[in-house]
């Protein structure tokens, strides 16, 4: 060993021993998802305990000239029966606790490993074990022993992350629990046989703490629950707590607080049930607490039974572009939408296309770089080398797959909501997601710009009939659903009935809403009732109406399945969008020609007619007639309707296809080029709308950048112009459905997401570590819908 013992004392220097504070990288190699499991385990380098894959560690040798790393490799025992103690090993503990990372709640890491640890020197590769160590001399053998002592025994930066101390039961005193007041009404309530008040459920009942009244609990997303009387009686009375009925024990009960939205400690509660005649210390539990219920949705949520499409046998798929993400506790909102994102060739092309090249531009610290950690995850989906059957975990269906620790980490860091182990929203986080490559993307492509697309608002002030047209960007379409418009009301209001009656037994009914019924919802025409009119110099009322002013690559649509309650708690509206664009392509309007000739025929002029079936999406006369009869005295009534994906070649920006004819015209009246410039982008490039709108925003024209759609100009360098404003991709408005992502939940913040993606006309469903053929995706009930646009 003396030569391994000479290259050890020259490299002794560069051996540290971590520190508290210290990242060390034990468990995914920085640039690739190989881990001490995978082939060829982990080196981690001794110096800056960065870990990396065998494919990368002779590259990072050579970019530092580390060459002492530490080699980690393991292999996952046998798996024993969680059952079965009979080994003499004791069953596995099942959670008791709705937390990660305390005693009693959910294990992070249920696996156990055989490990082997050796240092490994580079480039030769030689191997020193601890038992070589020990015939080295003593500054040798100390020092690489603490290092390896410390590498091994620091908590990994991934399983510090996974493990982050979550406690979803730690509840606060109620501010009511002190001095609740209890009405005096002689009421006092048998410790057994309780029922609804309203509706004789005999299930999920609560007992307001003020006045003693037993009411049902709200009713939970798939229809079971309660009917939400005892939510109303604190609506109609104000009294904040309820116990919930079946939970007291010696040792407690769950409170909740209306008032405080939460669930909550209430430290007299003993002397508040005896007010109603219930002697705590003698009531046994007869359901189940609210925590339990949890525990139970959290345990069933990785199941495939949850998932639309229980009830068929679900063939796996394996090999490139079909690769399973790991659930790291609540990030099945993360791995739905990077799945998507990685099927849009803008997002290959961007990060996985150029991988190497990445690679090798990569910082000394690649686990912090954005462009690194998201070609790394886009490699690990697409490669097809993580898409393998991970036969000892136990089930068929799971692969290997990828475990985005780092991706998550890096993405999350610093954001209040996406760096918690929490349940978050899809939408929120893909426009999270897209700024973050927005700010990553200023030089170079950027591949947010397939989503990219400009809204024209058009608001007219009631008052002086003036109208200002504004352009904004977005990156995907909000789609209002009126519930009033349901197909099946007759159907719902039996089964609302019937469950009002107390019949445990009525189906769950879903509102069936027609999509046409969505598309007329966003157009419809918006009343603001506190407008500032720069043209009146007051507020006043004015409509606003709201169209594409282009149709971007590829479009998002967000069913707008939540709002809030009037406990202003998110709740999930539970409906079906029939005959929608999941089902049929979207297009450019085609204008229903009957309308507009009966218009005509009423003498109004061609294109008001063909704007006021355009604006009232194609809903019929007498909607049409009502919109002329509101924008008569409109500046723009006669003006040519301008439809998007009709006006600008694709990659164009709208200052690229002004007309400088157009341009030279409003200049000749005096005005500025930037001023005119504003106009014609104001107005879709129209020369007559455009010498409207400059006349009539003459007060505050100078003020109004409708350029930027709300953004602030850039500043100019160097004395040039400012930039034109984002770029935006316009062409025709078809489109075919390739991507839809659906939740499970009574509300964003938690259940579960899973996302269904078209590969070879093949529906595929991604849940987590599972990747199946579809045999029925449910289209109907998507949360969020993704199209690319379809080419002759």
């Amino acid at each position: 060993m003396g030569d391994v013992g000479e290259i050890l004392m020259s490299v002794l220097s560069t051996i540290r021993v971590p520190k508290p504070g210290d990242r060390v990288h034990k468990d995914e190699c920085a640039l690739s998802f190989a881990s001490p499991e995978s082939e060829g385990g982990l080196y981690v380098c001794m110096n800056s305990f960065l870990g990396f894959g065998s494919q990368y560690v002779e590259r990072h040798h050579a970019r530092t000239g580390q060459r002492a790393y530490l080699h980690i490799t393991r292999t996952r025992k046998a798996k024993e029966d969680d059952n079965n103690s009979g080994s003499g090993h004791p069953p596995k503990k099942k959670p008791t606790r709705l937390a990660i990372g305390i005693e009693g709640g959910f294990d992070v890491e249920l696996e156990q490993y055989e490990e082997d640890v050796k240092v490994v020197l580079l480039p030769e590769r030689q191997e020193v074990t601890s038992e070589d160590l020990a015939t080295m001399p003593d500054v040798v053998r100390e020092r690489v022993s603490l290092s390896m002592a410390g590498i091994m025994a620091a908590d990994s930066v991934s399983h510090a992350l996974q493990v982050q101390q979550w406690d979803g039961e730690v509840r606060q005193e109620s501010k009511h629990a002190a001095d609740l007041k209890q009405l005096d009404n002689g009421l006092k309530i048998p410790p057994t046989g309780w029922r609804c008040e309203v509706c004789d459920l005999q299930e999920n009942l609560w007992m307001n703490l003020t006045d003693g009244k037993v009411l049902c609990g709200r009713r939970y997303f798939d229809g079971t629950g309660g009917n939400n009387h005892a939510l109303l009686h604190f609506q109609e009375t104000g009294y904040p707590l309820a116990v919930k009925l079946g939970t007291i024990t010696p040792d407690g009960a769950d409170v909740y607080s209306y008032d405080e939205d939460d669930m909550v400690l209430d430290s007299k509660l003993a002397e508040h049930l005896s007010h109603f005649g219930i002697d705590m210390m003698t009531m046994e539990k007869t359901e189940r607490t609210m925590t339990e219920l949890e525990i139970a949705v959290n345990q069933r949520v990785g199941e495939w039974e949850v998932i639309q499409e229980s009830g068929t046998t679900l063939r796996p798929l394996f090999g490139p572009g079909l690769t399973g993400m790991k659930n790291l506790g609540n990030s099945c909102y993360l791995n739905s939408v990077m799945q998507v994102l990685f099927t849009i060739p803008d997002f290959q092309n961007k990060y996985v296309a150029n991988i190497d090249k990445i690679i090798d531009e990569a910082p000394s610290d690649p686990t912090q770089d954005f462009k690194t950690q998201v070609a790394k995850l886009g490699y690990g989906l697409l490669s097809g080398d993580y898409s393998k059957p991970a036969l000892d975990l136990g089930d068929e269906n799971d692969q290997i797959g990828i475990a985005p620790r780092m991706f998550k980490a890096l993405v999350g860091r610093g954001h209040p909501e996406f760096s918690t182990n929490r349940q978050q929203d899809a939408q929120e986080f893909l426009l999270h997601f897209i700024n973050m490559v927005e700010r990553n993307c200023r030089s170079g492509s950027n591949p947010s710009e397939a989503f990219r697309f400009l809204v024209e608002d058009r608001i007219v002030c009631q008052q002086s009939q003036k109208a200002k047209y504004t352009q904004r960007v977005e990156y995907i379409v909000q789609l209002p659903v009126p519930m009033d418009q349901a197909t099946n009301t007759e159907e719902l209001q039996e089964a609302e009935q019937r469950r009002e009656e107390g019949d445990s037994s009525a189906p769950t009914v879903r509102a069936q809403i027609p999509f046409t019924a969505c598309m007329a919802a966003l157009s419809e025409p918006e009343i603001l009732t506190d407008f500032w009119s720069s043209a009146v110099q007051a507020k006043t009322a004015a409509t606003k109406m709201t169209r594409f002013a282009s149709f971007p690559d590829h479009l998002v649509i967000q069913i707008k399945k939540f709002t809030f309650g009037l406990d202003w708690v998110p709740k999930k509206l539970e409906k079906k969008i029939k005959n929608s664009l999941p089902l049929h392509p979207l297009s450019a309007p085609v204008l229903d020609d009957s309308t507009v000739s009966q218009l005509c025929e009423m003498g109004f002029p061609l294109e008001a007619c063909r704007k006021a079936v355009y604006y009232t999406g194609n809903t019929g006369i007498d909607s049409a007639m009502n919109w002329i009869m509101g924008h008569m005295d409109d500046s723009d009534f006669s003006a040519p309707l301008v439809l998007p994906g009709g006006s600008s070649g694709p990659g164009s920006t709208p200052t690229e296809s002004l007309s400088e004819e157009h341009l030279a015209t409003i200049v000749s009246m005096g005005f500025s080029r930037d001023q005119a410039t504003k106009a014609l982008r104001a107005t879709s490039n129209v020369l007559d709308r455009a010498v409207d709108w400059i006349f009539s925003h003459l007060d505050d024209l100078e003020s109004m950048d409708v350029s930027e759609g709300g953004r602030s100009a850039v500043e100019s360098e160097g004395g040039r112009d400012p930039p034109p404003g984002p770029r935006v991709r316009d062409g025709p408005g078809k489109y075919e459905l390739f991507a839809f992502i659906s939740h499970m939940g009574t509300s964003t913040m938690c259940g579960h997401y899973v996302c269904h993606i078209k590969k070879d006309q093949q529906w595929v469903i991604f849940n987590d570590q599972k990747v199946c053929a579809s045999e029925k995706p449910p289209k109907d009930l998507g949360y969020l819908y993704f199209y690319r646009r379809v080419t002759e």
